[in-house]
């Protein structure tokens, strides 16, 4: 979820000194007139420096505190501020915007937990200040306390229904909830009344988001990028609008935009790299996951996807590299190892590639193309028994399964058991009549058993399917001269 955009009631206004509940001394009031006078003049340090005489003259007074702190709060010197809040509420507790003005003060400090407690002091004194209950839900917020914050708010809504910070707030702690969709209600309302906020647009992209209505996160989305053409909340609603409806090329227009604005950003470079991917731009999508990598090298996925890119682009050597770092990574990622060995397959390094085939099993037994892929390779390195083992594997799963029924027919006869090897070759010829290779297998079968009516019948099915090999027609010829055909067996 991302995260609002705006917390509502961040900095309060500070309350003006000499409020007290008592008159001050007219001596301390006329050195608080001068000093309000010489700030307002924009001589803010020489009328911190008249009141700071006074206390150094013996006039230690409240109300020259509270002047002194709202003067140095007006000039954002917070710490200080603070201080001398602090010497106020020492001089006098109960002092009536002491407490509030402490909490302002540790908020603009972000001293949330600090300022809470101020603020609490304050409503405690007073309950029904709105701005207190304004200042003690955005600390709460900021604590990652929502559900308290939202108890602020509905205090404060309850002595205020009309406050917008607090109507705002509200929506911020219910999102902050996951209530989304009564976060989204209030925002709705808000933006009623303010049709141009950019905060309650940003949080309606992200409250639609998670409720999936990519309707509204379009034209929320858009709205926002027609007042801040570099939003990022837009351009990423965008871009998961698009990735949901399968605008692959639209979501890498906007993760391009995302990028280009952020280089930073290791999610717009992700998603660049994926968009780029399912439109067939394989070198594109490994240049942005070699950027999301040089933000983030600790990925495997990234690498896994950066090896798949690289694999499709026929770049092997890169997928062979991605895919080891993925596994130095997370050793046991069977996705990962399966691809290095799709690759080593392909490089001619079988060895390795069976190794590789037999960890994804241990890993994962029910993978059955792993399966495949073992008993074949361990046919390409005369294992045969090993081989048939690993195709009635697959076909005990899965029976209709022609290349497995094929290849187990191939081991079988390789191990010199016919019976077995016809079996399988029938199963697979039962299959597709038209596979040559099933075909070829029977044939075979049939002149090693002494069978020169059954090999010339599938001899013949070969020729009638396009086959034209020397070595088929003369063994036809042979077969033809052999049943008494001796016309047909001169012509082939």
């Amino acid at each position: 979820m991302n995260k609002p955009k705006r917390w509502a009631n961040q900095i309060g206004r500070q309350e003006l000194p000499g409020s007290a509940a008592e008159p001050a001394r007219p001596s301390a009031s006329l050195v608080v007139a001068r000093a309000v006078s010489l700030h307002l003049d924009g001589k803010g340090a020489e009328a911190i420096a008249e009141l700071e005489q006074a206390v150094s003259a013996g006039d230690a007074s409240p109300e020259i505190h509270a002047a002194i702190g709202f003067i140095q709060f007006e000039q954002k010197n917070f710490v200080e501020a603070a201080d001398s809040y602090r010497r106020l509420l020492s001089l006098e507790p109960d002092h009536p915007t002491g407490c509030f003005n402490l909490a302002l003060c540790l908020q603009a400090m972000e001293r949330w937990p600090e300022a809470s407690e101020w603020f609490e002091k304050a409503l405690a004194a007073d309950p029904k200040r709105t701005d207190a209950l304004l200042g003690l839900g955005s600390c709460r917020l900021h604590m990652h306390s929502p559900r308290p914050a939202l108890e602020a708010y509905e205090r404060c809504l309850r002595l205020d229904p009309d406050l917008e910070a607090a109507v705002y707030g509200k929506a911020v702690a219910l999102q902050l909830q996951r209530k989304f969709a009564e976060a989204g209600e209030i925002y709705r309302r808000v933006l009623e009344k303010s049709p141009n906020s950019v905060e309650t647009l940003a949080n309606l992209v992200s409250t639609s988001g998670e409720l999936k209505d990519y309707p509204a996160v379009k034209s929320f989305a858009e709205r926002l990028l027609g007042l801040r053409p570099d939003s990022v909340i837009a351009l990423q609603g965008l871009a998961n609008v698009a990735f949901a409806e399968g605008d692959f090329q639209g979501a890498g227009d906007y993760c391009a935009r995302l990028a280009a604005l952020s280089e930073n950003c290791f999610e717009a470079w992700f998603n660049l790299g994926v968009a780029n991917q399912k439109v067939g731009k394989h070198k594109e999508a490994a240049e942005a996951y070699s950027r999301s990598l040089a933000l983030q090298p600790e990925e495997p996925q990234v690498y896994l996807n950066l090896g798949v890119a690289c694999q499709e682009a026929g770049d092997l050597q890169g997928a062979r590299e991605a895919y080891q770092r993925a596994l130095e990574l997370a050793p046991d990622t069977p996705t990962a190892l399966w691809n290095l060995a799709l690759v080593k397959e392909s490089q001619g390094d079988i060895r390795a590639a069976q190794d590789l085939y037999e960890q994804v099993l241990a890993i994962n037994p029910e993978w059955d193309e792993a399966r495949f892929r073992l008993g074949y390779v361990r046919l390409g390195q005369t294992d045969y028994r090993g081989a048939a083992e690993a195709f009635a594997a697959c076909l005990a799963k899965r029976k209709d399964w022609f290349e497995a029924q094929l290849d187990l027919g191939i081991a079988c006869w390789k191990l010199e058991e016919t019976e077995q090897a016809r079996d399988a070759f029938e199963k697979a010829h039962g299959m597709n009549p038209a596979s040559p290779e099933a075909l070829r297998g029977l044939a075979a079968i049939a002149l090693a058993r002494g069978e020169p009516e059954a090999a010339l019948k599938y001899h013949i099915q070969l020729i009638d399917l396009g086959e034209r090999t020397p070595e088929l027609l003369y063994n036809t010829g042979l077969l033809l001269q052999q049943s008494g055909q001796p016309e047909n067996a001169q012509r082939l």
